[in-house]
């Protein structure tokens, strides 16, 4: 009876390893993910692996840009022009001495003068004087400026005063002159300093 019972227990002991079933491990094939024993646990913890660089790619930094500093390529076209018209022209001595425009005679009893800043518009400004007499201070723009012009019988002194060179030097200026008419006796031009002047002669008849 006893070694019966023995032969029953070693029985179920054998028949207990063999149950055991041992479960394969799987690989790791996209090499994208490593799984590394924690300390504390035992149990596995999938981490990321680092991207490691690529050899096709550039390491350098990029530029950087100091606005600060006046660089032709980060102003427009337009803005090269203007800082072209600023500068000031080189100064002759001809721009310091006062211009004459010439004369001309006429039968009527005014002229029409019309004044406009040809070249850059920068603020430039003359004073108009008559006979001696001053008419009026005027701000020469890009379109022209009308001045009526009463004549006295026989010579008539036309003159107009530089009172700046605006932003860039010279006053510049051109004029054109019409007789009672409306018809145009002459275009002129001038190019002065600060306090130069530019005159015309009208002679009435």
């Amino acid at each position: 009876m006893k070694s019966g019972l023995l032969f029953f227990i070693m029985l179920l002991a054998g028949l207990g390893t063999y149950a055991q079933i041992e479960i394969p491990r799987t690989t790791n094939t996209g090499g994208l993910l490593k799984a590394e024993p924690e300390a504390k646990t035992g149990f596995p913890i999938i981490k990321a692996e680092e991207p490691k660089e690529s050899k096709y790619l550039r390491k350098d930094k990029p530029k950087t840009i100091d606005f600060r500093q006046t660089n032709d390529e980060l102003i427009t076209a337009g803005e090269v022009v203007e800082k072209k018209w600023e500068k000031d022209r080189d100064i002759k001595n001809a721009y310091k001495e006062n211009q004459y425009l010439g004369d001309f005679t006429t039968g009527g009893k005014f002229v029409e003068l019309y004044a406009r800043d040809h070249e850059y518009v920068d603020g430039d400004k003359v004073r108009v004087i008559i006979n001696g007499v001053e008419i009026r201070s005027i701000s020469l723009g890009a379109g022209y400026y009308p001045i009526l012009a009463k004549l006295e019988s026989g010579f008539n002194n036309i003159e107009f005063e530089a009172l700046n060179q605006g932003t860039s030097g010279p006053n510049t200026a051109e004029l054109k002159v019409l007789d009672e008419d409306g018809k145009l006796v002459t275009t002129k031009v001038w190019n002065l300093l600060t306090g130069a002047k530019a005159s015309l002669i009208v002679v009435k008849k």
